[in-house]
């Protein structure tokens, strides 16, 4: 994506300072988009005030889990009509992806994501399995004009070993070759016996930094739905690794960890600003 997360402005008429100008002065890195929130089913309001907020910080937006199809569909177009307007591609969760796939509704759901605005559904085996192939999938949902990404991992099976994520890799390719714009690591809301997190919440290193080799930067985002997990991401991998199921309201603690604007990120040498007439782009 084009976007870049601090706005490079000139300053203000009449000599005012400008947040940008402050950030360039102290040698912040300036960075694309690399979080993806989560709406779990805020008022249209509320999601309007973040956008406007935040926008520029949103990779994507996802409109999470089936309370999208519950609520008022009036107030649900609104919130794609939003996100398309600042520029954030809205995604419809892998969950109802899933029940239509078991229901044998997949068409019709695929017509319903298109019409209420989403740019892009997830697709996923979190809790059932899928009788169409990826390249199946990708094809419907590009008729209808939606893009499709692919969550890796199940949601009630434990926390991945080795052999899990050998599987998991060669999936991802396939899902990827078919035309997925991004693969997605499972860890739920609670970061907690799922995925590459333990019981007590531990995150494997050795097993994330698999997928970043297979895949790279670009094209992995993992869940990081708690505090603890999200630092843990940034400061392992540094600011370029993507992070998603970010509730709107941490999103810019998130950001500033990621700038090392953070008290416990400044002292972390992969996120400390570098300073100064150092490359800040990344």
């Amino acid at each position: 994506m084009s976007r870049v997360a601090i706005r490079s402005t000139e300053p203000r008429a009449g000599g005012r300072s400008t947040s940008a100008d402050y950030l360039r002065t102290i040698g912040v890195r300036e960075l694309r988009p690399a979080t993806s929130p989560f709406d779990p089913g805020y008022d249209a309001l509320t999601l309007r005030s973040h956008l406007d907020q935040s926008a520029h910080l949103m990779a994507t937006l996802k409109i999470s889990m089936a309370c999208w199809m519950i609520a008022d569909e009036s107030s649900v177009r609104q919130k794609t009509a939003d996100a398309r307007a600042a520029g954030v591609p809205t995604v419809a969760g892998g969950g109802p992806f899933e029940i239509a796939c078991e229901r044998n509704a997949l068409p019709e759901y695929l017509d319903l994501c298109a019409d209420v605005g989403f740019a892009r559904v997830e697709s996923a085996e979190g809790f059932t399995s899928l009788s169409e192939s990826p390249a199946q999938i990708v094809a419907m949902a590009s008729e209808r004009g939606l893009e499709v990404e692919f969550e890796l991992g199940e949601k009630h099976a434990g926390a991945f070993h080795a052999g899990e994520v050998a599987r998991l890799i060669r999936d991802g390719h396939e899902w990827l070759d078919a035309g997925a714009r991004r693969l997605v690591v499972e860890a739920r809301e609670s970061a907690r016996d799922v995925g590459l997190f333990a019981t007590d919440g531990r995150f494997d290193t050795s097993l994330a930094e698999r997928f970043v080799d297979a895949f790279g930067f670009e094209r992995v985002v993992f869940e990081a739905p708690l505090k603890e997990s999200q630092f843990a991401m940034m400061e392992h991998f540094g600011p370029s690794v993507q992070l998603s199921n970010v509730r709107l309201e941490e999103l810019l603690r998130v950001e500033i960890f990621r700038r090392g604007l953070h008290s416990d990120a400044y002292g972390i040498e992969a996120l400390r600003p570098p300073g100064p007439g150092a490359s800040r782009s990344k």
